[in-house]
This record gives structure tokens, sequence and C-alpha cells, in this order.
């Protein structure tokens, strides 16, 4: 099997922390100009701006040179341009750095902050940021949590090394443990693991159950509860990775965590700029064997649930 030859580095240096748009133009389709294939791939984009793109010389081929409106169509043909970026609400929170050397950043990413750019969220990531604070512009994620969880994200340093720790992950070789509140349920058996197939459709905002072999596996654990107030902290530790899999879990348990606008029940869309109540979710800590050094690492995230620590203030939404 013939492999395809790798991209050549990119021509545009980054904005805001976030790499150029790669495009490679794929065979067939019918098109004369690279122009009008953009026109349709780029189909929502805003009237006009594929070909006003094009008119500044905003697009770029691996030279580096602008590609001109009316340049004819090659199959394989790398071109690179910068999209124009969202409109932003910022995150009021910052990322912490827990653990820095010449290979890997660890860092504590805050709710609410994706953690590499995607859809709605692409400079106020926690990628974007630290490529532009640690002025590391190679710098990319070995691995990622949701938005709305809080806690250690490991991020890698030389491009060449991500496959290294990426492997750490799909190989299971990172012991991850996360931190959550729920009320506290006295019915419920714990410890226990919980086995079970989670799917999780395009499109479509809350993952599911299904019958079949479990494809996720979680370990859950009471660390503490309180009378007072009915709230139990709890230990998760998973052992894979699916798309929302301890939120999924502690739900089927009859316990969802604290602020979790998916489950039980998807809830209507908050405001932009609406960050009272967070997810109590928390990546708390990560222990794995650096592949490169051999370090052994256990970080721990400095962060708490504020369900916990301040019931009421989490509560009333109050800063």
């Amino acid at each position: 099997m013939r492999r395809r030859a790798p991209a050549p580095p990119a021509p545009l240096p980054q904005r805001d922390g976030v790499d150029a748009v790669r495009v490679r133009l794929p065979s067939g389709g019918g098109w004369t100009t690279v122009r009008e294939h953009l026109v349709e791939r780029l189909s929502g984009a805003p009237r006009g701006a594929v070909e006003a793109m094009f008119r500044a010389g905003l697009v770029v081929g691996a030279d580096g040179r602008a590609v001109a409106p009316d340049a004819p169509y090659r199959p394989g043909m790398f071109v690179w341009f910068h999209r124009e970026l969202p409109a932003e609400e910022p995150v009021p929170f910052p990322v912490e750095v827990v653990y820095r050397d010449a290979h890997i950043v660890v860092a504590d990413k805050p709710h609410f902050l994706a953690t590499t750019p995607r859809g709605a969220h692409v400079a106020e990531t926690a990628l974007a940021r630290l490529r532009r604070d640690l002025d590391i512009p190679a710098l990319t994620a070995a691995h990622r949590l949701d938005r709305l969880t809080a806690g250690l994200v490991l991020f890698t340093v030389r491009p060449e090394e991500r496959g290294a720790y990426q492997t750490l992950f799909r190989d299971r070789l990172v012991r991850k443990e996360y931190e959550a509140v729920a009320l506290y349920a006295p019915s419920l058996a714990l410890p226990r693991t919980v086995r079970s197939r989670i799917v999780k459709e395009r499109g479509v905002p809350a993952a599911r159950e299904v019958e079949g072999e479990p494809n996720a596996v979680t370990r859950v654990e009471l660390a503490e509860h309180r009378e007072r107030d009915g709230l139990g902290r709890y230990r998760l530790l998973p052992a894979t990775g699916q798309t929302h899999q301890l939120r999924v879990h502690l739900n089927a348990l009859g316990v969802p965590i604290l602020g979790d606008p998916l489950y039980p029940e998807v809830a209507a869309p908050v405001p932009a700029g609406d960050f009272r109540r967070p997810l109590q979710l928390l990546a708390r800590r990560l222990e794995f064997t650096d592949p490169v050094t051999g370090v052994e690492h256990a970080l721990v995230s400095g962060r708490t649930l504020r369900a916990w620590t301040d019931p009421a203030g989490w509560a009333s939404g109050a800063p």
C-alpha cells in the first residue's frame, strides 16, 4: 500500500496561538480552480469571505506565496490560510502550570476553558493560551478534558515526541484520578466498578449507554460525605476514556454530578459569559512514567471543587 507523503511545514506563523488551517486538495470533484474548491468546502463561511481571502493574498501554498484566485486545481496540493476567529467570551480564570521540563508541560485547566481549538472555542483554549504565555509555538495536547471539566492536562513540547506520550493514554499506562461532588446516596453500595457500553453520536449533546460489550470502565469510591447538606465527594478511577464517561456512569448510579448541564437531562444553554455553578468534576491526579526521560511523575491539581468547600457560594452562583 502506497503511503501518502507527509505534509510540508506550515508556511504561515501561528496567530494568537492558533495554527493556520491546512487543506489538502482531494482527487475528483470536478473543480477547475483552487478557489472553486474552497468556496464549496467552506460553504458555511460568510458570503464572499473566501473570495475576499484570495483577493487579499491570504491563501498561500507550501512556498508561502499567495495562491491566485484562478490558480488551477491540482489534487494533492496543500494550501494554508487563517480563518477569521470567532468572537469569544474570555474565560476569566488562569491556566496554572504544575510541571514543566524540556519535553512536557502539565497544566491545571480551569472549568469552562476548552483544551484545544474546536468549534466556537479557538483562541480561548488552554492550548492557545499556553502557546502564547510560555512562548512554545510547537506545544500540542497529548489528551483532552471536556471544556466543563477542570484539572490536569498533559501537553508535549516537541512534535516528534507527541506520539510517545499519546501512546501512554492509548495503552492505559497513565493512572488518572478524578474527583466529583454529587448528592450522597446511603443506599448506593461503594466502592464498585461500573462497566457499560457508551456511545456518543455526532450532533447529539449527551452520550448514552447501550447494550453490548463494555467499552467504558470506572471504579467509583466514596471519599467522604456530609449529613448537614447531603453531599458526597467521590473518587473516580477511569480505566478507559469514553466521551463523558464519568458523567454518564455517576448519572447511571443515581448520583449525577452537580452542575452537569447534560445529565440527567439536557438543560437550556446558558448565556455567554455565565461562569456560575461549574460542573463539579476535577481531573485531580496524573501518574505515569515519562516515556522519554524515564521520570516517575505523580502530579496533583491545586484546584478544589467549590460545591464541597463552599456549597452555599456554589449554589448561589456568587463570584
